[in-house]
């Protein structure tokens, strides 16, 4: 089962140390790393083909990024990974030992915070029960899926905010199960501790339910990018 990391990038200064750890991986065999680049003077990717990486261009937009991945790739197993996420220990074989049951399409990890705090735990703990409740994960907990039912689903609606709810949600809506792994990503919280943690949650459930609503996505993106970067 060969897996493909599929990783957007937009000015991001975190790639070095994430590639660094990907690629020092014991359960790395079998398993290709695919960046995709949104930014045309991204320079954080030169050399980047000398490590085994693969590097592509997109125009900007987190579902376009990864969906020229995912059509550039050769895995049989889709990991869509944020350049700001830490996968934990043994994530591939995680992923291989899951997919063992042929009745999933995919998964997640738990979501976890780095550095943590007992206010990014209870965030976390608060998100882990509504993935597991909804199984829609979001894009920050490293989802994964089967190569042939992404693009049965036709992969990510080019929208600028939100793909990764919409994929997971027309994902359960067709019937297809995902798990949800006990292991938990750790995600940079430079953002909450940058604008608050109790701010940048309130929004986000505020552009959780206005997207529920109807509202625009180009209206949501508006709204998130307003306050942060």
């Amino acid at each position: 089962m060969k897996i493909s990391v599929i990783i957007p990038v937009y000015r991001e200064e975190n790639l070095p140390g994430l590639l660094a750890d990907l690629l020092d991986r014991p359960d790395l065999e079998d398993t290709e790393v695919l960046v995709v680049r949104g930014d045309a003077g991204q320079t954080a990717l030169d050399g980047m083909a000398g490590l085994g990486v693969t590097c592509l261009s997109s125009p900007p937009g987190r579902g376009l990024q990864q969906n020229r991945g995912a059509a550039a790739a050769a895995g049989d197993v889709l990991l869509f990974l944020h350049a700001d996420t830490r996968l934990p220990h043994r994530a591939f074989a995680a992923i291989r030992n899951t997919l063992q049951d042929s009745h999933l399409a995919g998964g997640a990890f738990r979501l976890g915070y780095a550095p943590s705090s007992p206010g990014l735990d209870f965030i976390a703990a608060a998100a882990n029960l509504r993935s597991r409740l909804t199984r829609v994960p979001y894009g920050d907990q490293a989802i994964f899926v089967r190569r042939d039912i992404f693009e049965a689903l036709g992969g990510f609606e080019g929208i600028p905010i939100m793909e990764d709810v919409d994929f997971m949600t027309r994902l359960r809506k067709a019937g297809h199960p995902v798990r949800i792994l006990h292991t938990a990503v750790r995600t940079s919280a430079r953002r909450q501790q940058r604008e608050g943690i109790a701010w940048c949650t309130l929004r986000n459930l505020l552009l959780r339910l206005l997207y529920h609503l109807g509202a625009p996505p180009r209206t949501l993106a508006s709204l998130y990018r307003r306050h942060g970067d």
